[in-house]
């Protein structure tokens, strides 16, 4: 049989099939992303057939996340288009009050909650794309560890807010079905059913506490997010130092890019220090000498950062620091190309490293910037047999600013 505009369309009695889609659909996607999410947020990154899972299932999580953002909306403009059937108890004052604040609440969350997910993915590089042909950054959503981490904690806070929520909604809804033995439950089940209520209007204070707890979680989330002072970090200012008595690095920056499932992912290290002995005016061959010490736990790199510093990989915690020491030495005539020759300590491994690299002198300030590649599985980084996940290459850029003392 088919059905009528009626049935299709909410009445003051009864939800039509419209409505009743969206709740049965989002409801089984909302339950799909919560258990994925949590799933692969507590599976490990190692060995590698468990973190490729790991990151399909994030893949999954975010892909539903973003339908749901989508379907969430367009549930929101149809309930505003339609009459909201009356309340089956309206004197039950608390009763009525609690399940119009969860029902506003419910909204609200059901947008809030994959948007800060979505805008967290964008901020980010990496790990576990979006499968829809959206791209996987947002307007206005910078490239930022910051803005994800401010959004990831209105992430966390939202998602546990949701799903007390849907365990409330869950529990009114069996509460009317076995207690109350009423037609709430009935009124939303596939098919007519009729229910004569009187026609009423809903609470607008109700309206109001629910978007009023949503605020209170959004503030919650924003507190979480705020970066610590002992904790916050200005690369070009304050991570690149030296104890040289020949060369004070003023700024400067050590990027990595990498192929994560065939796209680049760029990070840095944010604390580092060198020693540099240069003198440009010797008559060679060496023309001095260079130190890096790097603080292998500041790497960032996008949403791959903890799998990045966890024993597969850097391991962080067993070797913390990463040095380099090499004799500088010019390439060719030109008196702007150079080679830091020497070699690379990382993870316990020493292997031979060249750097080529460009210098420009302006009075007593040098600025400098060079480009090597390194191999990941000289060092014992990753999974050496495979490419599927992480390229053996890494591309290690250079560049820093540096005065004469």
């Amino acid at each position: 049989m088919t059905s009528t505009v009626t049935d299709i369309r909410n009445t003051a009695h009864q939800y039509g099939a419209v409505a009743k889609a969206f709740h049965w659909v989002t409801a089984a996607l909302i339950l799909s992303a919560i258990t994925l999410g949590f799933i692969a947020g507590y599976w490990p990154y190692e060995p590698q057939s468990v973190l490729e899972a790991k990151y399909a299932l994030f893949s999954i999580h975010k892909t539903i996340g973003v339908t749901i953002f989508f379907v969430a909306l367009a549930r929101i403009v149809w309930a505003l288009s339609q009459p909201k059937p009356g309340l089956l108890h309206p004197d039950r004052r608390l009763e009525t009050w609690l399940a119009e604040t969860v029902h506003w609440l419910l909204y609200g969350l059901l947008v809030a909650t994959p948007l800060s997910g979505w805008i967290h993915h964008a901020a980010l590089t990496g790990f576990a794309p979006i499968w829809w042909p959206f791209g996987q950054t947002l307007p206005f959503v910078p490239q930022s560890p910051e803005v994800a981490e401010f959004f990831g904690a209105w992430h966390y806070v939202l998602t546990r807010l949701l799903i007390v929520t849907l365990v409330l909604h869950i529990a009114g809804a069996i509460k009317h079905h076995a207690v109350d033995r009423d037609q709430t439950l009935q009124r939303m089940l596939p098919g007519r059913t009729d229910v004569q209520t009187p026609e009423q209007s809903h609470s607008r204070v109700a309206t109001l506490s629910g978007f009023g707890l949503l605020t209170a979680a959004l503030i919650a989330g924003t507190v979480l997010g705020m970066p610590a002072g002992d904790h916050a970090r200005d690369t070009n200012e304050t991570t690149a130092t030296s104890d040289t008595t020949s060369w004070l690095i003023n700024q400067g920056n050590i990027d990595i890019t990498v192929l994560q499932a065939g796209k680049e992912v760029s990070g840095q290290f944010g604390q580092w220090s060198a020693d540099i002995r240069f003198d440009p005016e010797a008559s060679g061959p060496d023309f001095g000498e260079v130190t890096t010490q790097i603080d292998i736990s500041s790497l960032t790199l996008g949403g791959v950062t903890e799998q990045a510093l966890g024993p597969s990989y850097f391991a962080a915690d067993e070797f913390p620091t990463a040095v380099f020491e090499g004799v500088i030495t010019q390439e060719g005539a030109d008196k702007t190309d150079y080679i830091a020759d020497g070699a690379l300590i990382l993870k316990g491994v020493t292997v031979p490293v060249t750097l080529p690299f460009t210098l420009q002198l302006d009075g007593n300030v040098a600025q400098m910037s060079g480009q090597i590649t390194l191999d990941r599985r000289d060092f014992g980084i990753g999974d050496a047999g495979s490419e599927g996940t992480v390229g053996f290459e890494v591309v290690v850029d250079i560049a820093l600013e540096a005065q004469q003392q």
